[in-house]
């Protein structure tokens, strides 16, 4: 057996690993690189496999970094399986549509570029074919790769082929994230390998914690903040309950939210509308602007079994629409272009949460230049982007053609974030325990098995590299694992 990391690999950003045993290949996540220029040509570029070998995809969630390659699979040939939750299922239905959608008007955009620039006219005088930019994928191949969907519930064990076995834990990322196990072979040859998708942090709003895993033969894991710890949330809420004072109250500006409409958009209703409860803030003017992130809240919605009882408590039916002076859901591109005018006193939520693409543009570049604004950060901003650069200090960007002044402030809520932290990361760890013991009353085959306090091998991956190879180093130290973060590209074989 063997497994190679496709992506993801001392880096963030395009989940995707290989597993083939005994002629079968499947894959865990098919994510798209995000970033910059060389991030996108990694997205352009062949699979290392034939798509058509696939046997089936397991995918941990439904964001675009781990699900985004998806149609362009299947467009190229993929013809199996792809098994989910049902909530991620369901956020599907909405993300890969809207991904393909940017994909098209991107690729529309740069060739109505190249047209201004008269550079086809130069190509053919050169004796050069035409060049037009074509999407990474369009929205009928987006809509194909959901035909491929079956949806699973949690905790419930499912045979994806004759030889693999495979349960869904509940990862407490965003709604529908899952933790993998996965068992593959029969007899003694059997060995599990658990995937932990990206992990939540425990305590947080809305979803439950990550379920503990308590043995496997082989972890991958990832490390997105495995360097440092988050903000408590008490100190996030008084940041927060900070930027909104001094914007709406002193300044008479608005708040601007990057935010990722699944979980991150959910997670800020949450806490606007607890912080009205408690009196820490006025009832505001909230503004959602983001189809996906309106049609993600109804979804959540619909999963409120899923969500942690505090949700409930506070949300609700209603969504905690009575916390707030208005709260509307922008669909209209008009009523979006709208927003640019409001010069004081709203709060708008907007993607993409890196400000690579979506609406948040449009208000950057509106409210960016305002000294009575405010830019609220509320999730990892991955190299490269554009959210990237106003962390690290820009004073001036370009953006959407136009050099923009940076003169509205700039919050940084580190403890929002949808990912375990260093902490969170070693808690959950710690919970594996000897194959021997995990094993009691289970699978007699299993507990014939030699005795072992460890997994045999532990992956990092989803990490910048020196966080990856940092947080092996620990684990190594920590725990005595034979520990390593794999280079893209890397193989190696599980005995």
């Amino acid at each position: 057996m063997k497994i190679t990391f496709l992506g993801a690999a001392r880096e963030v950003t395009g989940s995707s690993y290989l597993v083939e045993a005994d002629g079968l290949r499947f894959l865990v996540d098919c994510g798209m690189f995000q970033g910059g220029r060389e991030t996108r040509a990694k997205n352009q570029r062949d699979f290392s496999f034939d798509p058509r070998s696939i046997d089936f995809v397991i995918l941990t969630h439904a964001h675009i970094d781990h699900s985004g390659l998806l149609p362009r699979l299947v467009a190229m040939g993929f013809g199996g399986i792809i098994h989910t939750t049902r909530a991620t299922s369901d956020l599907l239905a909405v993300m890969l549509p809207d991904s393909a959608h940017i994909q098209e008007k991107e690729a529309e955009y740069a060739n109505l570029d190249r047209f201004r620039k008269d550079m086809d006219r130069r190509d053919k005088k050169r004796g050069l074919p035409p060049r037009d930019i074509a999407p990474l994928y369009t929205v009928a191949q987006a809509h194909a790769s959901l035909k491929r969907l079956n949806p699973v519930d949690y905790d419930l064990e499912i045979a994806p082929h004759p030889e693999v076995r495979c349960t869904f834990r509940d990862a407490g990322h965003i709604l529908g994230s899952a933790i993998v196990e996965v068992w593959v072979g029969e007899g003694a040859a059997r060995r599990k390998i658990v995937f932990s998708g990206d992990l939540g942090q425990p305590a947080r709003p809305l979803l439950r914690d990550p379920t503990p895993i308590h043995d496997a033969d082989y972890l991958v894991v990832e490390s997105t903040y495995g360097n440092r710890d988050h903000k408590s949330m008490d100190a996030t809420q008084d940041e927060l309950v900070e930027a909104i004072n001094d914007t709406i109250e002193r300044k008479g500006g608005n708040v601007v939210i990057p935010a990722f409409a699944v979980g991150r958009t959910q997670d800020i209703l949450f806490l606007l509308a607890d912080l009205t409860r408690q009196g820490r803030i006025p009832k505001l003017t909230v503004f959602v602007d983001s189809p996906m992130a309106t049609a993600a809240t109804e979804i959540t919605y619909k999963h409120m079994a899923l969500l942690d009882d505090e949700t409930h408590a506070l949300m609700g039916r209603h969504g905690g629409a009575a916390y707030f002076r208005k709260l509307s859901f922008v669909e209209d591109v008009e009523e979006s272009k709208s927003l640019d005018r409001i010069t004081g006193g709203a709060v708008i939520i907007s993607a993409s949460g890196m400000c690579e693409a979506g609406r948040i543009k449009f208000h950057l570049r509106a409210n960016l230049p305002r000294r009575e604004s405010t830019i609220l950060i509320t999730g990892f901003q991955a190299a490269g982007t554009f959210g990237r650069k106003l962390v690290d200090g820009a004073k001036r960007v370009r953006l959407l053609g136009e050099d923009i002044p940076v003169r509205a402030d700039l919050y940084t809520l580190g403890g929002l974030s949808a990912h375990a932290d260093r902490t969170a990361l070693l808690a959950w760890l710690g919970h594996f325990r000897s194959t021997r013991e995990a094993y009691a009353g289970g699978d007699p085959a299993a507990a014939q098995r030699p005795f072992r306090s460890k997994p045999r091998r532990v992956f990092v991956v989803h990490g910048e590299e020196s966080v990856a190879n940092g947080f092996a180093a620990d684990l190594q130290a920590q725990f005595g694992w034979d520990a390593v973060a794999p280079e893209p590209g890397f193989s190696v074989e599980l005995i």
